[in-house]
């Protein structure tokens, strides 16, 4: 858990008007003791009203975040979202939908913090007969540093090929993932279907951000195409 996410789960936990302790809180986070402490004097030196008394434990003085004010509908599109997210994208993601939809749940305003458990509307997870042994996220941060990649590829024919790739997007068309990116191979924009690639490495070296290789530009010649 990164620790702007725990500093967020103090205050919500404080936030219910109890005392609570240092090592009910470290239980609860799965972090020890002394971290918690730091934490504490962290959240404190930025401002947070919080009181404390040697043997008992910690509370909020007169302390609380302003409600989110989200219409069923809203609460209803992000609920789907992250239930998406946790089916079709790898477990790091899912475990990043799920933190994001806790924190929306925390600050619900009172008689709405109900609408997220009671939101109808599910996203069955996908076969991943070879999608399981590609690794979505290092995919992504790839794409995040720009980082190149080189991977085996099969196409549709059944040909097969050693790529370099510039990654540039990961898009999601109904039941299936494509790779976005320039082909250091063909030198032009190629789609690449990720349940075909194997052997993903992702390299140390980054590529630039050139003129008519940028994601703009393939989203560009995309739109002319298809116009």
């Amino acid at each position: 858990m990164r620790r702007a996410d725990r500093l967020f789960r103090i205050v919500q936990r404080l936030r219910r008007g109890r005392v609570v302790t240092a090592r009910q809180l470290a239980e609860e986070l799965e972090v020890s003791d002394r971290t918690i402490y730091r934490d504490i004097r962290d959240l404190a030196a930025s401002g947070v009203p919080l009181a404390s008394e040697a043997g008992v434990g910690y509370l909020l003085k007169d302390y609380d975040l302003p409600p989110l004010m989200f219409h069923r509908d809203e609460v209803e599109a992000l609920v789907l979202g992250a239930r998406i997210v946790e089916s079709w994208t790898d477990p790091e993601l899912g475990r990043a939908a799920r933190s994001a939809l806790e924190k929306i749940e925390a600050v619900l305003p009172e008689g709405k913090d109900h609408l997220v458990a009671q939101t109808a509307l599910f996203a069955p997870s996908r076969p991943r007969p070879r999608a399981e042994t590609l690794d979505f996220a290092s995919l992504r941060r790839a794409i995040r540093e720009q980082r190149r990649i080189r991977f085996a590829y099969t196409d549709a024919q059944g040909a097969a090929t050693n790529r370099a790739v510039w990654p540039l997007a990961l898009a999601f068309f109904g039941s299936v993932w494509t790779l976005l990116g320039w082909c250091e191979l063909r030198d032009d924009f190629r789609n690449f279907r990720p349940d075909r690639m194997s052997d993903l490495e992702v390299l140390a070296d980054t590529f630039p951000s050139l003129p008519g290789r940028t994601l703009e530009d393939f989203v560009c010649r995309m739109e002319v195409v298809s116009a």
